[in-house]
């Protein structure tokens, strides 16, 4: 995931002004709040000395991102009114470029912010959450509903085609005016007076809900009093589930800690059916409790406030809103990407479990499987069709074989870059890691942070994000980071991965590689800043080369021997690749289905209880599977009520056609070359949204993107 759309939606909404770019309730009234320190002791409020302003975390304290964002915003606006209140005729110069080069300090200070918050927060940096939302949400309404900018901004729209500009500075322009029009700035009073209201409340609700899911996971994992319960559990996982007991407080217990989706990684190995129940309900209702952590009010508000928002601005839901800036434009077109991969999806999903139960009746099971028992068994089915099972795979790939040998392998390979670990730079978390990124040529592109292991302090899922973005303007390279939550070893034990956490640590370094490679002049449209369903596709995309023969190779070596994984292994998984794809694609479409159920709401039936809104969204899109629940239940969707992805979590789905499009492209012309890893890299992973992306990828493939290679993947066709 794309941390930048991971952004608070305050924080995102406050920089679009200059266009840059998760036990009780949020925050107990006792939580310490951040109190601003003399400024001169503040390092956020100067750019960092460090090599390419990396963060100073050894000087960083909690309470110093508050007042620097403030600071941020005051400057903020102080250089967005010069701009509006400028004498000289609108040009894009002293307009557009100027509002580009706005904000630096905002932006510096908001987004390491945003990543502690994410990465590694605790009560003070929530406490300044809570209290910068609204601030930040008003400080966006200031810039975007400013009738003296705006009119600038339109002057130089409506003369666009005579002013000379080149296609990157075009694009930005008419960038700038969608985001002011998008914004409200077209209103009159009364409905802009309305609209400040709703997003001021609305960005307190997305942090609520942010800080209510991390407490309800963290006290929603599963204590284990006796150890013969986790039989089928290997050594290492065991010890781990020791240590995070132990460090939860409840030594001589075992901790099965809870992950952001409906599956947990455990159920595909614990043999005690009653505890792989526990585990499962756990996961399913973890923030429905009727306690503080509990999410649905907080959603059926936001439900109901972003449907009176896009009412407000001319939309008849806030899917049509929200999509009207992607490629896909309307939701119809997006619905229908979903809805017409269902039936070959749950028949598929059907026909699986179908086999599942075989193994139980086999067995002498004497129930039905369900939800909970859908990973023990295609474990089991797996092993019997193709003999191949998690255990067999994962001591051939240790983390940092993967990474250095695999991820990194795999760029250089392509693009002709190199990865140098350094260890100088002060980093905010003992596990971070910090990477040099060299170009072919020796001269440095990025530094590349790594965050690898889940914590309490940390949410749930995957994501990029920067902490520097590439910036023509001011020369200024990448700073960027990667985050994952895979469960760290106990104390001398290797990092092993299982064969989602292998892709999920390509899929983050994909995000990673389209803002290193960026190459524009004007941030706004750097990198990662393009639509959703778009932005997933480099990443997806880089998925394809864990599975390249000449990158696993590299990679895929026994921890203990550093011999290669046997090739009949090797066969076994290539083989098994569409194995379970039925069920993934179903848990997958039930929750981008309920995110547009949500999100297609009029505003005048908006309000909707949640367990009930659920049920019925899933049998109208036919994909209310027992055994198969959402990828993302409605009260742990962090995506859609979090996470800036609402009205947008087809976009992974958008975005797969175009990955499996481009993987053709590849095979059709000689596979893993620097040749072709040039080509991609110029015409795709450097552009960021400098001009029309769907222009750039017809030019890219020779032709209009293919469903086919998609569908062929999945095994649907």
């Amino acid at each position: 995931m794309l941390r930048t759309l991971l952004l608070s939606s305050a924080i995102a909404l406050a920089l679009s002004g200059c266009d840059r770019a998760a036990t009780e309730s949020p925050m107990p009234d006792t939580a310490p709040v951040a109190t601003a320190p003399a400024q001169g002791e503040n390092p956020l409020l100067a750019a960092s000395t460090l090599p390419f302003q990396a963060p100073v975390f050894d000087r960083i304290e909690d309470s110093h991102y508050q007042p620097a964002i403030e600071e941020g915003m005051r400057q903020h606006l102080a250089e967005v009114r010069k701009i509006a209140d400028n004498a000289e005729a609108p040009s894009f110069a002293n307009t557009i470029e100027a509002l580009e080069r706005s904000g630096a300090l905002l932006t510096r200070a908001a987004g390491i912010f945003s990543a502690m918050t994410s990465a590694n927060t605790n009560p003070t940096l929530q406490a300044s959450e809570v209290a910068l939302a609204p601030k930040l949400a008003e400080h966006g309404d200031a810039i975007h509903l400013d009738p003296a900018l705006f009119a600038r901004v339109k002057s130089l729209h409506a003369q666009r085609a005579d002013l000379g500009l080149t296609p990157e500075q075009l694009t930005v322009l008419e960038r700038t005016y969608e985001k002011f029009v998008r914004a409200g700035a077209e209103l009159d009073d009364a409905r802009q007076a309305e609209l400040r209201k709703l997003n001021s409340e609305e960005s307190s609700l997305t942090t609520a809900f942010s800080n209510k899911l991390l407490a309800a996971g963290n006290a929603g994992g599963v204590f284990v009093d006796d150890v013969a319960k986790l039989d089928g559990l290997d050594a290492a996982a065991i010890a781990a589930a020791a240590d995070a007991a132990k460090a939860a407080g409840k030594d001589g217990q075992w901790l099965l800690p809870l992950q952001n989706t409906s599956q947990q990684p455990v159920l595909a190995s614990l043999k005690d059916r009653a505890l792989r129940e526990q585990v499962m309900a756990a996961s399913l209702g973890r923030a429905e409790k009727g306690d503080g952590n509990d999410t649905r009010a907080t959603i059926q508000r936001l439900a109901e406030l972003r449907a009176r928002k896009a009412e407000l601005l001319g939309y008849p839901s806030y899917a049509a809103y929200g999509i009207a800036d992607q490629m896909a434009v309307t939701p119809e077109v997006a619905l229908k990407l979903l809805t017409d991969t269902v039936p070959a999806a749950t028949a598929r999903a059907k026909a699986e479990l179908a086999k599942i139960q075989a193994v139980v009746d086999a067995q002498g099971g004497g129930f039905t499987a369900g939800a909970a028992d859908w990973d023990f068994y295609a474990e089991q089915v797996r092993k019997a069709e193709f003999d191949l099972d998690e255990a067999q795979i994962k001591p051939y790939f240790e983390l940092d074989r993967v990474l250095k040998d695999g991820v990194f392998f795999a760029a250089e390979q392509l693009y002709g870059i190199t990865a140098k670990e350094r260890t100088d730079l002060p980093v905010y978390h003992p596990d971070v890691r910090v990477f040099d990124i060299f170009d072919a040529d020796g001269k440095q592109l990025a530094l590349f942070y790594l965050d690898p292991f889940k914590r309490e302090s940390k949410q749930g899922g995957a994501w990029m994000g920067n902490f520097v973005e590439q910036n023509g303007l001011t020369g200024d390279i990448p700073v960027i980071y990667n985050v994952e939550n895979y469960t760290k070893p106990a104390a001398g034990q290797p990092a092993l991965l299982s064969w989602d956490d292998v892709t999920t640590l390509f899929h983050e370094y994909g995000h990673a590689l389209h803002g290193i490679f960026s190459k524009t002049t004007y941030p706004s449209v750097a990198g990662t800043n393009t639509p959703r369903d778009f932005v997933e596709f480099p990443s997806q995309f880089n998925e394809h080369w864990a599975l390249d023969p000449k990158v696993f190779a590299n990679y895929a070596k026994h921890h203990e021997t550093g011999e290669a994984m046997p090739q009949a292994l090797v066969d076994k998984i290539v083989k098994a690749r569409t194995f379970n794809q039925g069920y993934a694609t179903t848990e997958y479409l039930s929750a981008a289905l309920l995110d547009m159920a949500w999100h297609t709401l009029p505003a005048s039936d908006a309000k909707k209880d949640v367990d009930t809104f659920e049920r019925e969204a899933l049998a109208k899109y036919k994909v209310d599977m027992a055994a198969v629940p959402p990828r993302y239940r409605t009260n742990y969707f962090s995506h859609i009520w979090g996470g800036g992805y609402a009205a947008g979590y087809y976009a992974y789905f958008g975005a797969e056609v175009l990955d499996h499009d481009a993987f053709q492209w590849f095979r059709e012309n000689g596979g893993l070359t620097r040749e072709n890893g040039q080509v991609f890299r110029d015409r795709i992973l450097s552009i960021g949204q400098s001009r029309d992306l769907g222009t750039a990828y017809r030019e890219f493939r020779g032709k209009e993107p293919s469903v086919e290679p998609l569908l062929l993947h999945r095994g649907l066709k």
